[in-house]
């Protein structure tokens, strides 16, 4: 395997990314309605990247893939990705998707968001494998969608449930929360502040030996099913609970679920909390990733700022 690295580029180099994507696109199946790739000329691609900026890939120093990029909505978009048959099995279109996502990130931007052809199921697949999920489509056009994960640390008890709580006041009936983390990491205090900011009634402790509680709103808001996932073993198990009956009506917290929660729905929000290496500080860090198009376009970032409330 040759020498790879993916290059952050702007208009200088609009013709090598003009040439690789009518190269690239001119190879693939003709596809109804067409792709507009070919419509791409060296205007077109230097104003994109003037504005936005794209990627290029370089094999031992010779350029086998690009894509370009835009934002809108707090969201990178990515486009026109491509890649010489040659070099295809090279690692080239991940290296280029691990970039993309580092681009995002040094933008401070919420994630990123491409669009996808049903009819061409191995490209839809691999980027699921990096972490897309579709959040829309127009016809046989996929929107597909990456948020990026926030973290923060929590120093006190007292922190972690008042994330819960901002938490709380955002879900609606419907909404997945799966939680994962150290024994210990907060996970019911977590919960708690979940159960203050929906105004459930009933105290939210660990359900471990019942395996679930459902915890009635006190004021016509949803209710609370609070799940332990800790004992069971499998989805098979979580399926006989019939969770599902009351996905659509609750929200819908379970802690150890991870491997095991994801089918109840497609729309979710993954928190994972850990506790220090060292064992004399309490500060535990909360990593929360959204999926689905549920959060497409909520600003979560809200829930983790302390002056939020």
């Amino acid at each position: 395997m040759g020498t790879l690295e993916v290059l952050d580029v702007g208009a200088d180099r609009a013709h090598d990314v003009l040439d690789l994507i009518h190269v690239t696109f001119a190879g693939r199946p003709v596809l109804d309605p067409p792709s507009t790739a070919l419509e791409e000329t060296i205007d077109s691609v230097t104003r994109t990247l003037a504005r936005y900026g794209g990627l290029l890939a370089l094999l031992d120093g010779r350029p086998v893939g690009a894509l370009l990029l835009d934002e809108d909505q707090g969201l990178l978009g990515v486009h026109r990705v491509g890649v010489l048959a040659p070099a295809r099995r090279h690692g080239v279109a991940s290296a280029l998707a691990r970039r993309a996502e580092e681009v995002a990130g040094e933008r401070k931007l919420r994630g990123l968001e491409l669009e996808a052809r049903r009819e061409l199921p191995a490209t839809v697949r691999f980027w699921e494998g990096h972490g897309y999920v579709e959040t829309g489509h127009r016809g046989p056009r996929l929107r597909m969608t990456r948020l990026l994960p926030l973290t923060t640390d929590l120093p006190r008890a007292v922190d972690t449930r008042a994330v819960g709580e901002r938490l709380g006041r955002l879900l609606r009936a419907g909404d997945l929360v799966i939680l994962t983390g150290d024994l210990g990491a907060g996970k019911t205090t977590l919960t708690q502040g979940l159960g203050l900011g929906l105004g459930v009634r009933g105290a939210v402790t660990s359900p471990t030996f019942v395996i679930s509680r459902i915890h009635p709103a006190q004021h016509g808001g949803p209710p609370l099913v609070h799940v332990d996932a800790y004992r069971l073993g499998g989805t098979a198990e979580l399926d006989d609970l019939d969770l599902d009956t009351d996905v659509e009506d609750a929200v819908t917290v379970v802690e150890w679920g991870e491997g095991l929660a994801e089918a109840l729905t497609g729309d979710r929000l993954e928190i994972r909390l850990q506790r220090p290496a060292d064992p004399s500080s309490e500060v535990r860090t909360l990593t929360m990733t959204a999926v689905g198009a549920r959060w497409r376009e909520a600003d979560l970032s809200v829930v983790l700022l302390p002056d939020a409330d």
